[in-house]
């Protein structure tokens, strides 16, 4: 670390929650999260490849351990997506996979202290690096855009273009109500997306900084460091609960959208 602020636990706190950014075209009018996009592309292929491994070497009669855990995973995911939604399309669940098992990664990055990964990093000239990716409201934002984008486009392939303009326009309150129900309509299309992103994102955010104030506390002296080792080894062992139930709720909250979107008011 470079500067005299990171010697503070506030400095401390700061540089590990600073993103690494690169501007494209002139000034900053579009500054990119390199780690944020780096490390979520890093995740997709690791779990991509993970599964690829299980079905290399699939057997028909009795699975590997590795083909076995795979297939409890999908079969668990395959279950919670049949039994909220009801639709017709076949692809809930390749979303329902891909959302769960990729946010998962993202989000178990944060169970590696965070010098582990930095300290490493500065060795080789990079100075910032925030691990985890859904503590990025941008990326949080980039995923639950695309679920709303797959909301229109399951709701206006089930109802037609016209049959959704009709809904949006006169559901709930009828015609002669329907400035109101415009503005009631765009209310509820939008708070799904942004509470989807919100929800993810605050409580990877907040676990983050949690984690870096535990750390601190552990650099001073010997009871700071007892402390410190106590308080981030229960910290941990809640988060092994929080990680996996945020991946859940990111899921099955974007199935039920999916599957409202389709069904008519």
């Amino acid at each position: 670390m470079a500067g005299e602020a990171e010697l503070t636990p506030t400095g401390y706190i700061q540089h590990h929650l600073q993103n690494l950014t690169a501007s494209v075209g002139e000034g900053t009018f579009w500054t990119l999260h390199v780690d944020t996009l780096v490390t979520a592309v890093l995740m997709g292929l690791v779990i991509v490849f993970a599964f690829w491994a299980a079905t290399r070497k699939a057997t028909p009669g009795v699975p590997g351990k590795w083909q076995a855990f795979v297939e409890i995973c999908l079969e668990f995911v395959d279950k919670q997506a049949r039994d909220t939604y009801h639709g017709p399309s076949k692809l809930v669940t390749p979303i329902a996979i891909t959302l769960f098992f990729w946010i998962l990664m993202m989000n178990l990055l944060k169970m590696i202290p965070a010098d582990f990964i930095a300290k490493p990093l500065e060795l080789m000239g990079v100075h910032y690096w925030k691990p985890v990716p859904t503590a990025d409201v941008n990326a949080t934002l980039g995923m639950s855009i695309s679920v709303f984008f797959l909301m229109l486009f399951f709701a206006i392939r089930a109802k037609g273009f016209g049959g959704f303009t009709k809904e949006f326009l006169t559901a709930p309150f009828g015609k002669w109500m329907m400035p109101f129900n415009l503005i009631l309509n765009i209310v509820e299309w939008l708070s799904k997306p942004i509470s989807l992103a919100m929800r993810l994102f605050g409580n990877m955010f907040g676990g983050e900084i949690v984690f870096l104030l535990i750390w601190v506390l552990g650099g001073a002296g010997i009871i700071g460091a007892l402390a410190g080792g106590a308080f981030g080894l229960g910290w941990m062992l809640f988060h092994l609960l929080v990680i996996p139930l945020q991946a859940f709720i990111f899921m099955m909250l974007s199935i039920v959208y999916l599957s409202l979107s389709e069904d008519a008011h």
